[in-house]
């Protein structure tokens, strides 16, 4: 086997490392089958062997439809030893979206779990002679058995600035965008969350996002394969069996979204489930609200806030436990490493002191680029500079607030949705003239699309929703769709975005003061 490396801060010399060291410590425990380091290096050191013998090597790319398991962290390791980008894409797309994504990801081969086959199999007959080669993830399928490649890959060692992971997101465009993070910009992740988040090999992590996001990599499980602990795969998320794996599993440390802490406190054994083994409770993808984190601290449970986007790989800002009470509603100071500041979003001049403006990040963890797109890009870069798009205020000690978003992303349930991605589907509908969608707060899933449409003909919503549901994913159908006589404008090209989500905020707390009152009565 020649699986060479040629750069310090390659992220397969992690596995090895670990299993050198300690191969008996269990790496995975996935439902309940555990996997040693040895095993689990053992195998991703064979599957990438088959690969590089079928042809596959550096400057490649492997796509998977597939839901967190051992088997496809098998692969991403076998990928990361050769130097070829892991693209993991969603299985909650519809076939059309994932045809879509599969075609713009370049993948010369996907790696279908079998329970996905089904949506994995229509999206690759949608792209007919255009399809890359399939075959099922795990012992008896790729790893058992490689097809050889349209193009035969260059042997050569892995690099550092290979790319490693290519994250599909959702951008303020309509087409989502392919964020290219390599070996570096992962090391420098990882390094930087060691130092606020500290981990050690004692540490059981729960994996409970789904591995097509950044965060199921970046944000835990990698650093918990660097440090030798073990990571507790899920599928999915179920607050109840995610309660007793707490208990059961003595999980020290874990990430998710307010949404997902909040129906873990409301499910009906929160308050017997034993939580003394959580150390490190760690909150992303929006602004912890008072309450969670009081219902958690009185648990005995401390939640750090943290901020990021996929594009900086993803961490940026963080707030510790122990400074949340003091500092409500803010999301932190940067990571080590990472470089910020504020912009006047007129100027684009650099804002001093205590100031409001646009987050710029910097640093050894920021994307390489959006994949086969430079004109997107340069779009999304000034200098050395990554535009967040948000817009975040700073106080007089450093720490960052985020006031809103310049662009129009509103994020539910933890997945980030494109408003411009759900109008273009809409449109498509031969009664639609017109159509915009913003976010509205939400208690459960933090934010719900409305939909403000204005119709050539009356028709009917549920006509309407049927049509979108064959083109969008579930979490991307608006909650409600409105329909209007006219979208109101603050120029004559530009919707009046801000007055729509006044209005949307209004449906939506009227609906709320519905609901409690029929809860009363």
């Amino acid at each position: 086997m020649n699986l060479e490396v040629d750069g310090r801060h390659t992220v397969g010399r992690w596995l090895r490392e670990r299993a050198a060291s300690n191969p008996h410590k269990v790496a995975i425990d996935d439902r309940g089958v555990c996997v040693d380091y040895a095993t689990l290096t053992g195998r991703a050191e064979q599957l990438a062997t088959r690969l590089q013998e079928a042809g596959y090597g550096a400057g490649q790319r492997i796509a998977t439809v597939s839901g967190n398991s051992t088997d496809h962290v098998v692969a991403f390791f076998a990928c990361a030893f050769l130097g070829i980008a892991f693209i993991p894409l969603s299985w909650r797309l519809t076939p059309t979206e994932l045809s879509a994504l599969i075609r713009r990801s370049g993948a010369g081969l996907v790696l279908v779990e079998d329970e996905h086959i089904a949506l994995a199999g229509t999206a690759l007959r949608m792209l007919e002679h255009e399809a890359p080669a399939y075959v099922f993830l795990g012992a008896t399928g790729v790893e058992a058995q490689v097809p050889v490649p349209a193009i035969t890959a260059l042997r050569r060692p892995v690099r550092d600035d290979d790319p490693l992971l290519v994250i599909f997101t959702s951008g303020s465009e309509a087409a989502p965008k392919g964020v290219v993070l390599t070996h570096e910009n992962c090391f420098w992740t990882n390094m930087a969350l060691s130092r606020i988040m500290p981990m050690i090999s004692t540490d059981v992590v729960l994996a409970m996002l789904p591995q097509y996001h950044v965060a199921a990599w970046n944000v835990q499980p990698l650093l918990a394969w660097w440090m030798g602990a073990t990571v507790v795969l899920e599928r999915s998320f179920q607050p109840g069996r995610v309660l007793q794996l707490i208990s059961e599993r003595r999980v020290t440390t874990m990430m998710g979204v307010p949404t997902q802490y909040r129906m873990l406190q409301q499910a009906p054994g929160w308050q017997s489930t034993d939580l003394s083994s959580l150390r490190h409770v760690l909150v992303g993808g929006a602004t912890i609200p008072e309450t969670l984190a009081e219902v958690w601290a009185d648990r005995g449970v401390g939640m750090t806030q943290g901020y990021g986007l996929t594009e900086a790989g993803p961490n940026v800002l963080a707030l510790p436990a122990e400074e949340l009470a003091a500092h409500r509603g803010t999301v932190g100071r940067p990571y080590p490493s990472v470089d910020v500041c504020l912009v006047d979003v007129t100027t684009e001049l650099e804002l001093e002191g205590e100031a409001t403006g646009e987050l710029w990040v910097r640093g050894p963890s920021t994307f390489a680029g959006y994949l086969d797109d430079a004109d997107a890009t340069a779009r999304a870069r000034s200098g050395p500079w990554l535009r967040t798009g948000d817009l975040a205020h700073r106080d007089a000690e450093g720490i960052y607030r985020i006031v809103d978003r310049l662009k129009e992303i509103y994020v539910s349930g933890g997945e980030n949705v494109a408003p411009a991605e759900v109008e273009s589907v809409l449109a498509q509908h031969p009664l639609v003239d017109s159509v915009a969608v913003v976010g509205a707060p939400d208690h459960v899933w933090g934010e719900r699309g409305i939909a403000f449409v204005v119709a050539r003909t009356p028709f009917s919503v549920d006509e309407l929703l049927a049509f979108a549901r064959e083109r969008l994913a579930a979490f991307k159908l608006p909650a409600r769709i409105v329909f209007v006589d006219e979208l109101p404008k603050s120029t004559i090209e530009k919707i009046a975005r801000a007055t729509l989500r006044r209005r949307a905020a209004e449906l939506v707390s009227a609906d709320q003061e519905e609901d409690a009152d029929d809860r009363v009565r």
